[in-house]
């Protein structure tokens, strides 16, 4: 059941992260990865605040591990970084590094403040 769980999160989750990439790139450009950077940052906020806020393990499965882990996407910040680096694009790819490390560590900071708030 659990597995079953995982995957109908990571159903909605991977067209999400899709989709967000299409709009960011068409708002922003491509010059950044910026939809790579958006889903990273929500979904490490999101996924923090399940995890201090959600008591059952069945909807902790759906949206944090499915929903939220199919959400953001380690590999494709790794292909995008390395893609800017290959551009010669160094300060770029830093930016990056540091937008997605950053960001996603405030974001997470920011979903525990607000499951302790609820709590």
């Amino acid at each position: 059941m659990t597995l079953l769980l995982i995957a109908a999160g990571a159903a909605v989750g991977a067209p999400a992260r899709f989709l967000t990439d299409l709009v960011l790139a068409h708002y922003a450009g491509r010059r950044l990865p910026w939809g790579t950077l958006a889903v990273n940052v929500v979904a490490s906020g999101l996924a923090v605040f399940l995890a201090f806020a959600v008591a059952d393990p069945r909807l902790t499965a759906l949206l944090a591990t499915g929903l939220c882990g199919a959400l953001s996407t380690y590999s494709t910040f790794s292909y995008e970084t390395l893609w800017l680096v290959e551009e010669g694009r160094w300060r770029d790819a830093a930016l990056n590094v540091a937008a997605n490390l950053v960001g996603g560590a405030a974001a997470g900071l920011v979903g525990f403040a607000l499951a302790r708030l609820l709590a």
